[in-house]
C-alpha cells in the first residue's frame, strides 16, 4: 500500500502484534503530545483526539475537562469538533441491580497518542487498551476476575438491539442525522439485559433515551475485547466498515498500522533542530490540522445533511466538519503545498454541497449535522481562490464561482444565519458598508440573530475581502466585467475607514460615526454590536487582499508601521478581569494584539509590506516562543480544527500566506535550520536557515533558488515543482535586507 495516499482509503489489519512501548528511533508521531493545551487559557481547550489523518471515527475520553477526576464510560465516535460525541461503552464489575447507562470512573496511567490510548480503571482494576482504525475501532480489557463482568453499551437517543456477540444500533443527532453502530464482542456473553430507554425495551432490544444493553459475561472472567465499525448511512454499512479495516481483536496490530499512516503523514514535513520541544510543538500542530475536515466516504458512497441522502462519492471521497471562518487562513493553504489531492477533494465536497440544497450556496461552516452558518462573512470564496492560483485546477470552476457568487450575494449577511438575503444585504449593495446601531437602540431587522448582532465592521471587512477573492475566480474564468464588479465591492472597507482616528469605525444608517467610541471595548459581549470576538485594534488590520492600500489610508509605511507597534504595546486600559469578561476569545495578549483568535493571525507579517521586516521576524519568533510550548496551556486560545495550529507550521518553517488567494508567502523567521517539505508531485522544497538560534533570529541575507533575494516573500510557483530558500540568520537585525516590497 503506497501510505502516502491513504487520506481516506479503507486500513485492512493485518492478523499480528507490535508492541506500543517498543523503544526506537523517533518517529514524526512520537513527537506528537495531545496533551498540549489541554487546559484553556479561558475558552474551549484542545482535545486529545486520538484518531488518523481526517478520519470519519474520532475518540475523545469524555470527561469535563483535562483536571478532570472521573472518566464518564470510554468513547466511541466524536460526532462533532470539540463538541459532541455519540454512544458510549462502560465496563462494569458488581451488583447488576447498580447497573446504569454510564458509569464514572476513577483513572490512572493515562497513555494517549494519535493512534493508541490506554488507561486504568481504579474501581474495577481494568486495564483499557484501544486502537482506531479510520471507520472502525478495537478495544481491550482486561478485567478483574473476582468479580462478574459486563459491558454496558449506550446510544444517548436512539436503539440497539442485540443477537449473539453483536450490537447494532443508532444514535440520532441534530438535523434528522443518524450515526450507526455495529459492534461485536470476541467472547460471547451468557446473558444481554436492558438498561435504560422507554417502555418496551427487551432482553435483546433498548431504545429511547440513554437506552442501552448491558452484555454479561460471568464471572472469573480475565478479558473482554470488543471491536466495532461507525457508519452514516446504516447499520449493515458500520458492519462492512469494520470487517473490511480489522480483522481481528489485536490492538497492536491496530495501532502499529495507524501509527505507520501518521508517520506517512507528517512526514511529509522534515524538520533539523536539537531542540525535541521546537519538534513536539510542530508536529502536534500538524497534527491538530489533520484533525478534520473529516472523510466521510463509506465504499464509495457517503451520507450528505445537506440534503440528508447517501450518494455515490464517484471516486472522489467526500469531506465534512469544517470551519472556514478559521481555517481559511493557514489550514487549507497548508494542504494546498502538500496535499493537493485532499484539498482538492474538499472543495469538490463542498460544491456537492452547494448542489444538494435548493439554493447552490457555498458552506461556510459545514458540519456532519449540515452547515450551521457560523461566524460572519463567506470564507468559502477564498478556498476556491487560493487553491485555483495555486494549480488546483480539478473541480469545476464555473460551478465554484455560481456557489460562491450566490452565497455572498442571496443569503443574508446577517452572522450567524443561514436565510436568505434582507434588509442588511439591500443597504449593504447601496451603501457599501453595513450600518451600526447606537449604543441602546433596538435591533429591527428580523435576520439579525439576538446574541451575535450585526458585527458591522466584521461583516463590511469580510464581505470586502470575500468579494476580492470572487473577483479573482471570474478572472481566471475570463469574466472581466464581472471581476471589475467585484474587484470595486472589495474596496467597501473603505466606507467604514475613520481617516481621524485611522481605525475602522462603525456608522449609522445615515452614515455618521457612532459617537462616542473605545475602539478598546466597543459594542457588548464580545464585541459583537460593531466588530466580532475582537475589538477594534485587531479589526485595524482585517484587510487581507489591500495591504499596499491600507498603508496609504494609514498614511503611508512609517505610519503604518507605527500604528502596529502601537498594537503591540497598547496597555488593556482595564484590569485583566473587566476586559476578558467582555472579550473572552481576545486572549493571548501583546499589548491589544490578540494571538488567540484567527483575524489575527496575519498582523505580524505585516510589517513586510512596508518595508520593516526584521519586526515580523521579532514578532514571529516572540509569539511563538510566549504562546506554543509544550505544555498543558500551550496554545493561548481556541485551536478551532487547525486553524491556529496552521499559523504554528507555517511560522516554524519559516513563511505564511498572509493573503489565501494570492499565490505568496511572506518569510519570517524559522526555528528550524532544515525544514524540508515533502510535495506530492514528488519534489521537494527545503527551508535552510544557517546559523539558526535562539538569538539568531534575523535575516541577513537570502538566496531562493541559487539567486539573491532581497524581498521578504516569495511565489507559490518559486514552491510548487521543488526550490530551496536560504537564509544567512544572526543576532541583530539587517535593516538593509528585505525592502523590496513590491508583490508582482
Amino acid at each position: 500500500m503506497n501510505l502516502k495516499n491513504v487520506w481516506c482509503l479503507p486500513v485492512l489489519i493485518a492478523v499480528g502484534s507490535c508492541g506500543i512501548s517498543e523503544e526506537k528511533a523517533k518517529t514524526p508521531v512520537d513527537y506528537v503530545n495531545p496533551n498540549i493545551g489541554n487546559i484553556s487559557h479561558l475558552l474551549v481547550p484542545t482535545f486529545p483526539t486520538v484518531h488518523l489523518p481526517n478520519s470519519m471515527l474520532r475518540a475523545v475520553p469524555e470527561r469535563g475537562d483535562y483536571t478532570s477526576e472521573k472518566l464518564k464510560g470510554l468513547p466511541v465516535i466524536t460526532t462533532n469538533h470539540r463538541e459532541k460525541s455519540a454512544f458510549n461503552l462502560s465496563p462494569y464489575q458488581g451488583d447488576r441491580m447498580a447497573l446504569g447507562p454510564v458509569v464514572s470512573y476513577t483513572y490512572d496511567n493515562e497513555d494517549l497518542r494519535p493512534y493508541y490510548y490506554s488507561v486504568y480503571l481504579d474501581e474495577p482494576g481494568i486495564n483499557v487498551r484501544f486502537a482506531p482504525s479510520r471507520q472502525s475501532a478495537v478495544y481491550e480489557l482486561d478485567m478483574n476476575p473476582e468479580a462478574p463482568s459486563y459491558m454496558v453499551v449506550n446510544t444517548k437517543k436512539g436503539k440497539l438491539t442485540s443477537e449473539g456477540n453483536v450490537v447494532r444500533g443508532y444514535q440520532e443527532l441534530d438535523n434528522n442525522v443518524k450515526v450507526f453502530l455495529y459492534l461485536e464482542t470476541e467472547q460471547m456473553p451468557e446473558e444481554i439485559l436492558a438498561v435504560g430507554g422507554k417502555d418496551g425495551s427487551s432482553a435483546n432490544m433498548a431504545e429511547g433515551d440513554d437506552a442501552c444493553l448491558a452484555l454479561y459475561f460471568g464471572d472469573n472472567v480475565k478479558k473482554v475485547n470488543l471491536r466495532y465499525g461507525v457508519s452514516f448511512i446504516s447499520e449493515e454499512q458500520a458492519g462492512k466498515n469494520l470487517h473490511r479495516e480489522i480483522t481481528n481483536f489485536d490492538v497492536d496490530s491496530v495501532a502499529a498500522a495507524g501509527k505507520e499512516i501518521w508517520n506517512a503523514a507528517l512526514g511529509k514535513y522534515e524538520v533539523e533542530t536539537d531542540n525535541d520541544n521546537d519538534k513536539t510543538v510542530f508536529y502536534t500542530a500538524l497534527y491538530r490540522v489533520h484533525e478534520r475536515p473529516v472523510c466521510l466516504s463509506e465504499d464509495g458512497r457517503y451520507f450528505s445533511a445537506s440534503d440528508g441522502k447517501v450518494h455515490d462519492d464517484e471516486g472522489h471521497p467526500f469531506y465534512t466538519d469544517d470551519w472556514i471562518w478559521d481555517t481559511y487562513r493557514a489550514a487549507h493553504p497548508l494542504r494546498v503545498i502538500s496535499d493537493t489531492q485532499v484539498e482538492t477533494d474538499i472543495i469538490r465536497s463542498y460544491l456537492r454541497m452547494a448542489q444538494q440544497t435548493d439554493s447552490l450556496w457555498m458552506p461556510t461552516f459545514p458540519e456532519i449535522t449540515g452547515d450551521t452558518r457560523r461566524m460572519n462573512s463567506n470564507h468559502g470564496v477564498a478556498t476556491v481562490a487560493d487553491a485555483w492560483a495555486k494549480g488546483l485546477h480539478d473541480f469545476d470552476l464555473q460551478l465554484a464561482y455560481d456557489a460562491c457568487r450566490k452565497g455572498i450575494e442571496e443569503k443574508t449577511l446577517a452572522p450567524w444565519s443561514g436565510v436568505p438575503a434582507g434588509k442588511l444585504n439591500a443597504f449593504y449593495d447601496s451603501h457599501g458598508y453595513v450600518p451600526a446601531l447606537a449604543d441602546g437602540e433596538k435591533e429591527r431587522w428580523e435576520e439579525v440573530h439576538h446574541f451575535e448582532k450585526r458585527q458591522p465592521i466584521a461583516v463590511t471587512l469580510g464581505t470586502s475581502y470575500d468579494s476580492w477573492c470572487l473577483a479573482r475566480i471570474a478572472s481566471f474564468l475570463g469574466k472581466d466585467e464581472e471581476a471589475a464588479n467585484h474587484l470595486a465591492k472589495s474596496l467597501n472597507y473603505r466606507n467604514v475607514f475613520n481617516s481621524d482616528t485611522k481605525f475602522f469605525h462603525p456608522k449609522d444608517s445615515e452614515g455618521n460615526f457612532i459617537q462616542p467610541f473605545d475602539y478598546r471595548y466597543p459594542g457588548g459581549m464580545g464585541a459583537r454590536e460593531y466588530y466580532g470576538e475582537n475589538n477594534g485594534w485587531v479589526y485595524r488590520w482585517d484587510v487581507q487582499h489591500n495591504i499596499p492600500d491600507l498603508i496609504s489610508l494609514m498614511g503611508g509605511p512609517l505610519e503604518f508601521c507605527r500604528a502596529l507597534d502601537n498594537t503591540f504595546e497598547e496597555p488593556l486600559g482595564k484590569s485583566k478581569f473587566e476586559f476578558y469578561s467582555q472579550l473572552p476569545d481576545h486572549t493571548g495578549n501583546v499589548g491589544q494584539f490578540s494571538m488567540a483568535n484567527e483575524p489575527s493571525l496575519h498582523v505580524p507579517y505585516l510589517y513586510n509590506f512596508a518595508g520593516q521586516p526584521w519586526k515580523t521576524q521579532k514578532k514571529v519568533r516572540s509569539l511563538l516562543r510566549q504562546w506554543f510550548r509544550n505544555d498543558l496551556m500551550g496554545i493561548p486560545g481556541d485551536e478551532d480544527g487547525g486553524g491556529m495550529s496552521a499559523f504554528v507550521v507555517f511560522s516554524m518553517l519559516g513563511f505564511y500566506p498572509v493573503t489565501p488567494g494570492e499565490p505568496v508567502y511572506s518569510i519570517g523567521s524559522p526555528l528550524f535550520r532544515r525544514a524540508v517539505i515533502h510535495l506530492e508531485n514528488g519534489n521537494k522544497f527545503e527551508v535552510i536557515a544557517n546559523n539558526c538560534s535562539e538569538t539568531n533570529k534575523y535575516i541577513q541575507s537570502a538566496k531562493l533558488n541559487g539567486n539573491e533575494l532581497n524581498r521578504p516573500w516569495f511565489s507559490h510557483d518559486d514552491l510548487k515543482d521543488g526550490g530551496k530558500l536560504e537564509l544567512e540568520m544572526g543576532p541583530v537585525a539587517n535593516h538593509r535586507w528585505g525592502l523590496d516590497t513590491s508583490v508582482n
